[in-house]
């Protein structure tokens, strides 16, 4: 956040108006208009599983609230700043645009309640005057006007002033409330409190019209930009009003259960007049409530939008500026201000906030999951700099997370997926427009690593199953050539796909210095984007080292990234250009010592071709290596760039063994239940008029990867590298080695 626009200057509150917001806001409309509803509808007892559930949402919310708070330096913005630098401001704002405009109708939403408390002089004004009144915006749009007025020329100060006085008239009203008693109150026996009350209303449907009342703790966040410690002001304040607020709601339903019959209770909506000492000190009390309610959500509302101003969320820098600007003495968002007056009068002129009411709660339940997920998440992602003073509990914030979830859904289903829809567009649409790419990537970033980490500790720790047909590849590949030839890559990309692990080191031959080091870090990163482009699941390192020979020491010393050993490596080189194979071949000691699996991938300019024959040869010394070739084979054609191909099996024999050796070859595919169908299985004579090497550049002319198997047999009687050799007519080939027997089951 810019902090040059968003808190040159504060009000320097301190922790009362954050206290005096939010109760204000929790004992308001709904509990004067609506409360008396409740009860007679679902009872005392139903009413209490109400608070009870109501409260799992609000008081994990007000923790996760506290503790969050207590980490960071919190600006202007309240709950937008705290959800935006937790999970990045494109989900942030997405966040705080649906939280604003929740913020901005909820005035309209107060000033509309504010109006009912008319409703008690009507019948005097009709009999005083003779002229009925029907339509309450005759009381509701002065009243707006004057709100307005007061907030754009005297700003939160003010507005803190009157919050005061509003908040004693409220206290006296609960006061003359609780003193008050009637007729009914004088018989009635406290065994019926829980007894059952017949209704044609459903739970959760009184559920939806309470719930908004226990929704205002986070009211008082919004100021934090004005607060002089918001680190302590907003845990103390928020946690106050909570817990004081939830008491009050059940001394609340107490009374008014023992005080009215169900009928009366849900049959007047002012009830609460005709219990109290006085009776018109529940309409006073309604106005003040709902006019410190209005007064709350006004004050913050503004603050929200010069705070998503100032991060320059919206694709117009002129209406960033203009909405982030505040005033030079105290940074009061006159701007946004007036925007949020506009807003309030159009839904004021509506007259009916009802149904806008409950997508109010939608986004209010967004914004306290998403408080109780950040919370979760840094319980779990064991980042260094989340230390806050205060700490809920992780079962706490997953409990109020999973509950605004579930509740969302069980008040209304289609505004909970509108909310839902609303917070995805407008997240799509600020990561295409906003220049600041941190998104959905960072959110997990800490847990995931935790739990990687936790992950492999306990499979390297668990015990290993040493059974060989269980196996799965965990192959490590150095290469030199990682930018002049991408087939290694590709190779690695394939067999880590779906059934193996895979780990890329990129080469460098140089004296590890400042310089080697910088450009293999950008050569890392060059890879990071390749293989981000061609959605490769392999890990990616860069190694430093002046010898071959100890490059290839040091890199089959490299731990597995999937908790697993590395058993496996892969090496490739260009057809014609033996250097490093023969010091790849010079240290086949080294793999056999470090019991590795060996793959030698020939690179060809033909390439891999059209990714649809893999020809697998096999003669009578590769019994060991059949196996892993066709695993390998199988391995790569799952892969969806192979999508089209198939495997073909030859298989060189003598002429008299030709018959069973095809037959075992037949079973064996099929009983591995391998897609390798009889007609592609082929085994050929040998004779003393044409080798194998010749049979193979003969059949597997047009494959696009021929697999040959070989041994350390076969290197010490060759000349080294001569086994490799003699394949020219022929595209890529994989050469295989095995050291340990698989077994295809």
């Amino acid at each position: 956040m810019s902090s040059k626009t968003i808190s040159p200057a504060k009000a320097n509150f301190g922790t009362l108006p954050v206290f005096l917001t939010a109760i204000s806001t929790i004992l308001g409309a709904v509990m004067f208009l609506r409360f008396g509803f409740a009860v007679g509808s679902v009872g005392f007892s139903g009413t209490l599983l109400i608070i009870f559930i109501g409260h799992l949402v609000t008081i994990p919310t007000a923790m996760a609230l506290a503790e969050i708070a207590t980490n960071q330096k919190v600006e202007g913005g309240g709950e937008y700043f705290i959800i935006s630098r937790s999970f990045g401001v494109n989900i942030g704002a997405a966040i705080g645009i649906a939280l604003y405009l929740s913020q901005a109708i909820s005035v309209a939403f107060y000033v509309i309640a504010f109006g009912e408390a008319f409703d008690a002089i009507k019948p005097w004004v009709a009999t005083e005057f003779g002229y009925e009144i029907y339509d309450n915006r005759l009381f509701t749009i002065p009243a707006l006007l004057l709100l307005i007025w007061l907030m754009v020329t005297k700003g939160a100060d003010l507005g803190m002033k009157a919050l005061y006085i509003v908040v004693a008239i409220l206290a006296l009203s609960l006061v003359f409330f609780f003193m008050g008693s009637t007729s009914y109150s004088e018989v009635f026996d406290s065994s019926q409190l829980f007894s059952g009350v017949n209704s044609d209303k459903s739970f959760f449907y009184v559920f939806a019209i309470i719930f908004p009342a226990f929704t205002g703790m986070t009211a008082g966040v919004g100021l934090s930009g004005d607060l002089k410690d918001p680190k302590k002001s907003i845990p103390l304040g928020t946690l106050a009003a909570t817990v004081i607020g939830m008491i009050i709601y059940v001394f609340i339903a107490y009374k008014l259960a023992s005080s009215a019959n169900p009928s009366d209770l849900v049959a007047d909506q002012l009830i609460m007049s005709k219990i109290a000492l006085w009776e018109p000190i529940i309409p006073i009390g309604l106005a003040a409530a709902t006019i410190s309610s209005a007064l709350g959500s006004f004050m913050v509302a503004p603050r929200t939008l010069q705070a998503i101003g100032g991060d320059k969320v919206f694709p117009n820098k002129f209406v960033n500026f203009w909405v982030a600007k505040g005033t030079k003495k105290n940074n009061e968002p006159r701007n946004a201000t007036i925007l949020t007056s506009i807003i309030a009068l159009v839904f004021v002129l509506m007259g009916d906030v009802n149904a806008v009411a409950e997508i109010i709660s939608m986004f209010f339940m967004v914004t306290y999951g998403s408080l109780c997920l950040i919370s979760f998440l840094q319980h779990f992602a064991a980042d260094p700099s989340y230390r806050p003073s205060f700490k809920s509990k992780w079962y706490l914030s997953l409990l109020g997370a999973i509950m605004c979830i579930y509740l969302m859904f069980k008040i209304n289903t289609p505004y909970a997926m509108a909310a839902i829809a609303l917070m995805v567009v407008l997240y799509f649409y600020i990561s295409i427009k906003s220049d600041t790419k941190k998104g959905m990537a960072n959110i997990f970033q800490g847990v995931i690593h935790q739990f990687s980490r936790t992950m492999q500790v306990f499979l390297q720790k668990a015990e290993k199953d040493k059974a060989e047909e269980d196996w799965r590849p965990a192959i490590l590949c150095l290469s030199k050539d990682s930018f002049e030839r991408y087939s290694a890559l590709e190779m690695m990309k394939w067999i880590s796909h779906r059934y193996g692990f895979g780990t890329y080191i990129h080469f460098e031959k140089d004296y590890f210095s400042k310089e080697s080091k910088e450009r293999a870090e950008k050569n890392l990163e060059k890879l990071i984007n390749i293989s981000a482009s061609s959605k490769s699941n392999v890990f990616l390192e860069t190694l430093i080292s002046p010898s071959n020979t100890a490059a290839i020491v040091q890199a089959i010393q490299q731990p597995g990234i999937s908790g697993q050993p590395n058993n496996m490596m892969l090496f490739e080189y260009k057809k014609g250009q033996t250097e490093w194979l023969t010091d790849i071949v010079d240290n086949y000691s080294v793999l056999k010592t470090a019991k590795y699996d060996l793959c030698i991938l020939a690179t060809s300019d033909k390439g891999f071709g059209y990714k649809k024959d893999i020809h697998v040869w096999i003669n009578k010394e590769d019994y060991e290596n059949a196996n892993l070739m066709i695993l390998m084979s199988y391995i790569i054609l799952g892969h969806s760039d192979w999508k089209k191909g198939q495997i073909k099996i030859f298989a060189t024999f003598p002429k008299e063994h030709l018959k069973q050796e095809e037959e075992n070859l037949i079973e064996l595919t099929s009983s591995g239940r391998l897609p390798i169908s009889a007609n592609n299985i082929r085994v050929l004579p040998l004779d003393e008029h044409k080798n194998r090497h010749d049979l193979i550049n003969e059949y597997s002319v047009d494959a696009d990867l021929t697999v040959i198997g070989f041994h350390e047999a076969m290197i010490k009687s060759a000349k080294n590298i001569e086994v490799f050799e003699g394949y020219d007519k022929i595209g890529n080939v994989l050469f295989v080695n095995t050291l340990t027997t698989k077994f295809i089951k």
